[in-house]
């Protein structure tokens, strides 16, 4: 019975060698993959830098456009808001004037009823006298 543990035992490290072995062959097999690989990938490396690199300078792009064009819509705003301030400034000026109007064609009739007035008293006292 001895001699079968024993066997079982021999299996059993056979496996694990072959395993530690097979372990150490795909370590190996990485590590010159990633040698060999080393001037690929620092050419990737800058390549995905380059690329980094214009996104960036398109989404500076792209804010920049949004800030002129944000400018642009607040400097038509101002204007249109100056322009509506101006016609009402205007409306107002024009309603002051014909206010001004009015009240000198009131005062230029009741001073012209007044000198009728007048001259009818004089005429009647001119005929009395």
């Amino acid at each position: 019975m001895r001699n079968v543990r024993n066997i079982r035992n021999n299996e059993v490290s056979d496996r694990r060698g072959a395993a530690a072995e097979a372990k150490a062959a795909l370590l190996q097999a990485f590590r010159a993959a990633k040698e060999a690989a080393e001037p690929t990938r620092e050419a990737r490396q800058a390549e995905q830098a380059a690329i980094a690199e214009a996104r960036e300078a398109r989404r500076l792009e792209r804010e920049q456009l949004k800030i002129e064009e944000q400018k642009r819509i607040e400097a038509e705003a101002a204007q249109r808001e100056a322009e509506l301030e101006a016609a009402a400034n205007a409306e107002a000026d024009a309603r002051k004037l014909a206010d001004k109007n009015r009240i000198a064609r009131v005062l230029e009739d009741e001073a012209a009823r007044k000198a009728e007035r007048d001259r009818r008293y004089a005429n009647r006292k001119a005929r009395q006298g």
